[in-house]
Protein backbone atom coordinates (compact mmCIF):
# COMPACT_ATOMS: atom_id res chain seq x y z
CA UNK A 1 0.00 0.00 0.00
CA UNK A 2 1.45 3.20 -1.20
CA UNK A 3 -0.51 6.52 0.25
CA UNK A 4 -0.57 9.38 -2.21
CA UNK A 5 1.41 12.92 -2.12
CA UNK A 6 -0.97 14.89 -4.67
CA UNK A 7 -4.67 14.42 -4.58
CA UNK A 8 -7.94 16.73 -4.21
CA UNK A 9 -10.01 17.15 -1.34
CA UNK A 10 -13.17 15.61 -3.03
CA UNK A 11 -10.77 12.61 -3.41
CA UNK A 12 -9.59 12.87 -0.05
CA UNK A 13 -13.41 12.67 1.50
CA UNK A 14 -14.09 10.01 -0.83
CA UNK A 15 -11.75 7.35 0.25
CA UNK A 16 -12.01 8.07 4.20
CA UNK A 17 -15.91 6.89 3.11
CA UNK A 18 -15.12 4.14 1.51
CA UNK A 19 -12.83 2.77 3.73
CA UNK A 20 -15.65 3.03 6.42
CA UNK A 21 -18.50 1.40 4.37
CA UNK A 22 -18.57 -2.45 5.70
CA UNK A 23 -19.50 -5.43 3.75
CA UNK A 24 -22.57 -7.49 3.79
CA UNK A 25 -24.29 -4.17 5.26
CA UNK A 26 -27.10 -2.62 3.23
CA UNK A 27 -26.66 1.46 2.56
CA UNK A 28 -29.50 3.68 1.33
CA UNK A 29 -27.56 6.92 -0.86
CA UNK A 30 -28.14 9.91 -1.98
CA UNK A 31 -28.62 9.54 -5.74
CA UNK A 32 -25.07 11.39 -7.18
CA UNK A 33 -22.22 12.94 -6.12
CA UNK A 34 -19.18 11.79 -3.41
CA UNK A 35 -21.31 9.41 -1.48
CA UNK A 36 -22.25 7.53 -4.61
CA UNK A 37 -19.26 7.69 -5.75
CA UNK A 38 -17.45 6.37 -1.94
CA UNK A 39 -19.81 3.20 -2.16
CA UNK A 40 -18.60 2.40 -6.03
CA UNK A 41 -14.90 2.44 -4.75
CA UNK A 42 -15.95 0.22 -1.48
CA UNK A 43 -17.33 -2.21 -3.74
CA UNK A 44 -13.90 -2.30 -6.65
CA UNK A 45 -11.27 -2.37 -3.32
CA UNK A 46 -12.64 -3.55 -0.20
CA UNK A 47 -16.11 -4.60 -0.11
CA UNK A 48 -17.63 -6.51 -2.65
CA UNK A 49 -21.03 -7.90 -1.43
CA UNK A 50 -21.91 -4.41 0.06
CA UNK A 51 -25.52 -4.20 -0.96
CA UNK A 52 -26.27 -0.57 -2.77
CA UNK A 53 -29.61 0.65 -2.87
CA UNK A 54 -30.13 4.19 -4.63
CA UNK A 55 -31.81 7.67 -3.21
CA UNK A 56 -34.27 6.60 -6.29
CA UNK A 57 -35.13 2.98 -5.10
CA UNK A 58 -32.71 0.79 -7.76
CA UNK A 59 -31.56 -2.33 -5.67
CA UNK A 60 -27.85 -3.87 -5.75
CA UNK A 61 -26.86 -1.36 -8.87
CA UNK A 62 -23.49 -2.32 -10.83
CA UNK A 63 -23.38 1.41 -12.25
CA UNK A 64 -21.57 1.20 -15.82
CA UNK A 65 -18.50 3.33 -15.38
CA UNK A 66 -17.36 5.99 -15.63
CA UNK A 67 -20.02 7.54 -13.81
CA UNK A 68 -22.31 10.36 -15.69
CA UNK A 69 -22.68 13.64 -13.94
CA UNK A 70 -23.59 14.03 -10.52
CA UNK A 71 -24.18 10.20 -10.62
CA UNK A 72 -27.37 10.79 -12.73
CA UNK A 73 -30.25 9.33 -10.71
CA UNK A 74 -32.83 7.43 -12.71
CA UNK A 75 -30.29 6.83 -15.43
CA UNK A 76 -30.15 3.51 -17.00
CA UNK A 77 -26.26 3.62 -16.68
CA UNK A 78 -26.23 4.38 -13.00
CA UNK A 79 -28.72 1.49 -12.03
CA UNK A 80 -26.93 -0.75 -14.70
CA UNK A 81 -27.85 -4.32 -13.70
CA UNK A 82 -29.92 -3.63 -10.71
CA UNK A 83 -31.64 -6.81 -8.63
CA UNK A 84 -34.46 -4.61 -9.00
CA UNK A 85 -35.63 -0.94 -9.97
CA UNK A 86 -38.54 0.41 -7.93
CA UNK A 87 -39.02 3.55 -6.25
CA UNK A 88 -38.26 5.91 -3.83
CA UNK A 89 -41.37 4.75 -1.64
CA UNK A 90 -40.72 1.33 -1.84
CA UNK A 91 -36.87 1.64 -0.54
CA UNK A 92 -38.40 4.29 2.31
CA UNK A 93 -41.05 1.29 3.32
CA UNK A 94 -38.05 -1.52 3.52
CA UNK A 95 -36.08 1.24 5.23
CA UNK A 96 -38.86 1.89 7.58
CA UNK A 97 -38.70 -2.06 8.46
CA UNK A 98 -35.74 -1.47 9.30
CA UNK A 99 -33.62 -3.09 6.30
CA UNK A 100 -31.03 -0.21 5.85
CA UNK A 101 -28.12 -0.33 8.00
CA UNK A 102 -26.89 2.79 6.79
CA UNK A 103 -27.62 6.40 4.86
CA UNK A 104 -25.53 8.10 2.75
CA UNK A 105 -25.99 11.93 2.68
CA UNK A 106 -24.72 15.41 1.24
CA UNK A 107 -26.10 18.05 2.70
CA UNK A 108 -25.73 22.05 2.26
CA UNK A 109 -25.79 22.77 6.47
CA UNK A 110 -25.37 21.03 9.67
CA UNK A 111 -25.67 21.72 13.29
CA UNK A 112 -24.28 20.39 16.55
CA UNK A 113 -26.72 17.52 16.38
CA UNK A 114 -26.77 16.54 12.85
CA UNK A 115 -29.60 18.05 11.59
CA UNK A 116 -29.20 18.71 7.89
CA UNK A 117 -30.45 21.56 5.71
CA UNK A 118 -30.74 21.30 1.94
CA UNK A 119 -33.75 23.60 1.07
CA UNK A 120 -32.89 27.16 1.91
CA UNK A 121 -30.81 29.37 2.79
CA UNK A 122 -31.54 32.87 3.86
CA UNK A 123 -35.07 34.10 4.88
CA UNK A 124 -37.48 31.95 5.40
CA UNK A 125 -39.16 28.87 3.87
CA UNK A 126 -42.01 31.31 1.93
CA UNK A 127 -38.53 34.27 1.52
CA UNK A 128 -35.68 32.25 1.09
CA UNK A 129 -32.58 33.86 0.37
CA UNK A 130 -31.59 31.08 -1.96
CA UNK A 131 -33.73 27.89 -2.59
CA UNK A 132 -32.21 24.67 -3.58
CA UNK A 133 -33.68 21.16 -4.30
CA UNK A 134 -34.61 19.80 -1.29
CA UNK A 135 -34.67 16.83 0.52
CA UNK A 136 -35.45 14.29 -1.85
CA UNK A 137 -35.39 10.97 -0.10
CA UNK A 138 -33.19 12.58 2.23
CA UNK A 139 -35.59 13.19 5.03
CA UNK A 140 -36.67 9.34 4.70
CA UNK A 141 -32.59 8.26 4.65
CA UNK A 142 -32.25 10.62 7.69
CA UNK A 143 -35.47 9.14 9.63
CA UNK A 144 -35.44 5.64 8.76
CA UNK A 145 -31.90 4.15 8.72
CA UNK A 146 -30.48 2.95 11.80
CA UNK A 147 -26.83 4.80 11.02
CA UNK A 148 -26.61 8.49 8.62
CA UNK A 149 -23.42 9.03 7.51
CA UNK A 150 -23.13 12.68 5.87
CA UNK A 151 -20.44 14.11 3.87
CA UNK A 152 -19.81 17.63 3.60
CA UNK A 153 -16.71 19.95 2.95
CA UNK A 154 -15.17 21.58 6.06
CA UNK A 155 -16.73 25.32 5.77
CA UNK A 156 -18.00 27.51 8.67
CA UNK A 157 -20.93 28.16 6.53
CA UNK A 158 -21.62 24.36 6.53
CA UNK A 159 -21.40 23.82 9.92
CA UNK A 160 -23.79 26.12 11.69
CA UNK A 161 -25.14 26.37 15.38
CA UNK A 162 -28.49 26.56 13.71
CA UNK A 163 -29.77 25.44 10.06
CA UNK A 164 -31.83 27.41 8.35
CA UNK A 165 -34.25 24.92 7.91
CA UNK A 166 -34.64 20.97 9.03
CA UNK A 167 -34.71 19.22 5.35
CA UNK A 168 -33.94 16.05 7.36
CA UNK A 169 -33.86 15.27 11.20
CA UNK A 170 -30.29 14.21 12.92
CA UNK A 171 -30.79 14.30 16.71
CA UNK A 172 -32.96 17.24 16.63
CA UNK A 173 -32.69 19.57 19.77
CA UNK A 174 -30.44 16.69 21.21
CA UNK A 175 -32.39 15.96 24.48
CA UNK A 176 -33.09 12.39 25.38
CA UNK A 177 -36.09 10.66 23.11
CA UNK A 178 -36.06 13.38 20.94
CA UNK A 179 -36.53 11.20 18.04
CA UNK A 180 -38.61 9.13 19.51
CA UNK A 181 -41.20 11.96 20.80
CA UNK A 182 -40.81 13.29 16.63
CA UNK A 183 -42.90 9.61 15.41
CA UNK A 184 -39.04 8.33 14.18
CA UNK A 185 -37.81 4.83 15.03
CA UNK A 186 -35.31 4.44 18.66
CA UNK A 187 -31.86 3.41 18.04
CA UNK A 188 -31.69 5.42 14.64
CA UNK A 189 -29.96 8.84 13.77
CA UNK A 190 -26.64 10.56 12.78
CA UNK A 191 -23.30 8.10 12.72
CA UNK A 192 -20.68 10.63 11.40
CA UNK A 193 -19.65 13.74 9.48
CA UNK A 194 -17.10 12.98 6.82
CA UNK A 195 -15.16 16.48 5.68
CA UNK A 196 -11.99 16.40 3.66
CA UNK A 197 -10.44 17.67 6.80
CA UNK A 198 -11.89 15.52 9.64
CA UNK A 199 -14.39 12.86 10.68
CA UNK A 200 -17.17 14.03 13.70
CA UNK A 201 -19.09 11.69 15.67
CA UNK A 202 -21.34 12.47 18.51
CA UNK A 203 -21.53 11.91 21.71
CA UNK A 204 -23.58 8.94 22.90
CA UNK A 205 -25.15 10.75 25.78
CA UNK A 206 -25.35 14.85 24.76
CA UNK A 207 -25.61 13.78 21.02
CA UNK A 208 -23.23 16.58 20.03
CA UNK A 209 -21.41 16.37 17.82
CA UNK A 210 -17.71 15.32 18.69
CA UNK A 211 -14.67 15.55 16.51
CA UNK A 212 -12.90 11.92 15.99
CA UNK A 213 -10.11 12.67 13.71
CA UNK A 214 -8.18 14.83 10.98
CA UNK A 215 -6.53 14.72 8.08
CA UNK A 216 -2.74 14.82 8.76
CA UNK A 217 -2.51 18.29 7.11
CA UNK A 218 -4.09 19.97 9.15
CA UNK A 219 -4.69 20.86 13.39
CA UNK A 220 -7.24 20.73 15.13
CA UNK A 221 -7.23 24.31 15.42
CA UNK A 222 -7.38 24.58 11.83
CA UNK A 223 -10.77 22.38 11.82
CA UNK A 224 -12.09 24.37 14.65
CA UNK A 225 -11.86 27.57 12.75
CA UNK A 226 -13.56 26.60 9.80
CA UNK A 227 -16.91 25.65 11.95
CA UNK A 228 -19.63 28.25 13.37
CA UNK A 229 -19.54 26.12 16.59
CA UNK A 230 -17.31 24.30 18.71
CA UNK A 231 -17.61 20.61 18.68
CA UNK A 232 -16.40 18.16 21.94
CA UNK A 233 -12.87 17.63 21.45
CA UNK A 234 -11.44 14.82 23.50
CA UNK A 235 -8.37 14.31 24.31
CA UNK A 236 -6.70 12.51 22.01
CA UNK A 237 -7.96 13.24 18.19
CA UNK A 238 -7.01 10.86 15.51
CA UNK A 239 -5.04 10.83 11.98
CA UNK A 240 -7.33 10.02 9.01
CA UNK A 241 -5.04 8.21 6.17
CA UNK A 242 -4.54 10.52 3.39
CA UNK A 243 -5.45 8.19 -0.31
CA UNK A 244 -4.06 5.52 -1.47
CA UNK A 245 -2.22 5.38 -5.35
CA UNK A 246 -4.28 2.70 -5.83
CA UNK A 247 -7.56 4.60 -4.57
CA UNK A 248 -6.61 7.34 -6.53
CA UNK A 249 -6.36 5.37 -9.55
CA UNK A 250 -9.62 3.73 -9.68
CA UNK A 251 -11.39 6.78 -8.90
CA UNK A 252 -9.34 9.14 -11.69
CA UNK A 253 -9.46 6.24 -14.08
CA UNK A 254 -12.22 4.03 -14.04
CA UNK A 255 -15.13 6.24 -12.25
CA UNK A 256 -14.81 9.79 -12.80
CA UNK A 257 -12.03 10.71 -15.26
CA UNK A 258 -13.69 13.97 -16.41
CA UNK A 259 -13.53 14.98 -12.64
CA UNK A 260 -16.60 16.15 -12.33
CA UNK A 261 -16.82 15.34 -8.49
CA UNK A 262 -13.11 13.77 -7.37
CA UNK A 263 -12.10 17.55 -8.78
CA UNK A 264 -13.81 19.48 -5.90
CA UNK A 265 -12.00 21.38 -3.46
CA UNK A 266 -8.44 22.65 -3.12
CA UNK A 267 -5.11 20.46 -4.06
CA UNK A 268 -3.23 19.18 -1.33
CA UNK A 269 0.34 18.48 -1.88
CA UNK A 270 2.22 16.55 1.41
Amino acid sequence: MTYATSFSEGEAAICVAANMIEEDKTYWVVGGGAPRLATILARKLKTPNVTVITEDGCIGPKPALPTPPLGAMMSSQSCYKSIAWTSMNTVATHAALGLMDYGMLATLQIDPYGNINSTFLGGDYHHPGRRFGGAGGANEIASLCWRTIIMTTQEKRKFVKKVDFISSPGFLDGLPGARERAGLPTGTGPYCVITPQALFGYDEETRYMKLLAIAPWVTVEDVLETMDFEPIVPAKVEKLNPPTEEELTILRVEIDPHGQTIGEGQWIQL
